[in-house]
């Protein structure tokens, strides 16, 4: 993995690849244009908000106050209880693809209703922007917290909490702004930024080496051309999630490194495999645009990734090598538009992740779980593991159950439990992930559950 800013310099260098070190930021946010009202209350040029009137709930028998307007650009979102008890909750949404829409949300997975009955404010952020801008999220979600304080009160505490490229913003704003947050609950998140971006490349780059279709930069014609014959090849047409193993020994090949790269052995791997595994070529395509979520290209690298297994096919002599176009914008400690996680929070974290993720895989807790021991911060971080396969896959249970522990934690000081997830033996055994899943959503056969085992 890279986590050393000055190896990664070196090694770069010293393979003798050319790269560029641009002072500009390749797909940087867009600049902030003339607002005509001078005061952010439009949206940026191109972009609309759609932010339709939220129902106030009714907790304890009063109703919530419900506000909702623009702010620096952003559509928001603020809802209050009656009976507040001082503490606000910043909710960060995931990614919304390259759409022009603007839009907040309220906190998923019942914690919208959770958070109010206990006495909690939160307020959404719909972002300046879209795309994989966490530059974006980590201002705006700030920006409207300074706005809460100054339109309503000052609170008590700040928390944060939020999903997938949401996870990624708090993880970068809780050290962007060390003191201003209190406490964190990143679930299914981008923690070990860059890696992100890594792992798909490493995806459509093996299995082209196996199958011996070269095909990067990645054509026009990439997923009707060349996906179609590396699929015929490595067996993975047919293969489905739950169904017989229709891989060739090369396709094989691809599944064992997807699953080392993506989080090591663990339970449900191998189904987990079979769910993502069109989709994994498919996110790599680009449509030409600046940003790095349109071109990964900019900031992915596989120059010094050992790939195992390494038979029947020595991948790691037959991949093709590719540097990061943007050099600076992957190693910069700046906030650019998508930055550097460091490991350096200030406040408690507990996170939530699906074992069988490959949209934001497993991997990522580990990065952060690496990180911040680097750092001596593994105190403030508690991570859970959670047995299931598609993105963010959590019961109303599950989250909620962290979302009680992390207050705990931030009210007492008491730290709660979680999962050894930077631990290969833990993480292997076949119980893993059974101690925080909800095992009524298993009973009830919800989603992907049943690809695991019952635990006992």
């Amino acid at each position: 993995m890279l986590t050393s800013t000055t190896r990664l310099v070196r090694r770069l260098l010293a393979v003798g690849t050319t790269l560029t070190l641009a002072v500009g930021l390749a797909g940087a946010a867009p600049a902030v244009a003339a607002d005509r009202d001078g005061d952010g209350s439009q949206p940026l040029p191109g972009y609309t908000i759609s932010n339709p009137p939220l129902a106030p709930l009714e907790i304890s028998g009063a109703a919530t106050t419900v506000r909702q307007g623009v702010h620096r650009h952003a559509g928001y979102i603020i809802e209050t209880p009656a009976k507040w008890n001082g503490d606000l909750v910043m909710w960060a949404h995931g990614y919304r693809g390259q759409s022009t829409v603007l839009s907040p949300e309220p906190p998923a997975f019942g914690l919208r209703q959770r958070m109010l009955e206990q006495g909690y404010a939160w307020a959404a952020s719909s972002y300046a922007t879209n795309g994989f801008d966490i530059r974006s999220g980590v201002l705006g979600t700030k920006d409207l917290a300074d706005l809460f304080r100054r339109t309503v009160k000052r609170p008590h505490r700040v928390l944060m909490a939020g999903v997938s490229m949401g996870g990624y913003i708090i993880g970068r704003s809780l050290e962007q702004y060390p003191g201003y947050y209190d406490g964190a609950l990143p679930m299914c998140g981008v923690l070990g930024d860059h890696e992100l971006l890594d792992f798909y490349l490493d995806y459509n780059l093996v299995a082209q080496a196996l199958a011996g279709v070269p095909a990067y930069p990645t054509p026009t014609d990439y997923l009707t051309n060349a996906v179609p014959r590396i699929q015929v090849a490595l067996g993975l047409a047919g293969l489905k999630p739950g169904g017989p193993d229709t891989t060739t020994d090369l396709g094989k090949q691809l599944r064992a490194i997807t699953i080392n790269r993506s989080g090591g052995d663990r339970p449900g791997a191998e189904a987990s495999f079979a769910v993502w595994k069109d989709f994994l070529f498919a996110i790599s395509t680009t449509n030409g645009g600046d940003s790095p979520a349109q071109r990964p290209g900019q900031l992915a690298t596989n120059l010094l990734t050992r790939y195992t297994p390494n038979s029947p096919v020595n991948v790691n002599a037959a991949v093709q090598r590719v540097a990061p176009e943007n050099l600076w914008q992957r190693l910069s400690p700046t906030l650019t538009e998508v930055p550097r996680i460091s490991g350096r929070p200030t406040v408690p974290v507990l996170t939530l992740h699906d074992l069988g993720d490959l949209f934001v895989p497993f991997s990522m807790e580990q990065a952060y779980a690496r990180d911040t021991a680097w750092h001596g911060r593994s105190r403030l971080v508690v991570q859970r593991a959670v047995r299931a396969s598609q993105h963010c896959e959590f019961s109303p249970t599950e989250a909620g159950t962290a979302w009680d522990d992390l207050t705990t934690w931030v009210r007492t000081g008491d730290r709660p439990a979680g999962d050894a997830v930077a631990d290969p033996k833990a993480v292997a055994a076949p119980d893993f992930g059974c101690r925080f899943s909800d095992r009524a959503a298993y009973a009830a056969g919800t989603g992907t559950r049943r690809l695991y085992a019952p635990c006992a």
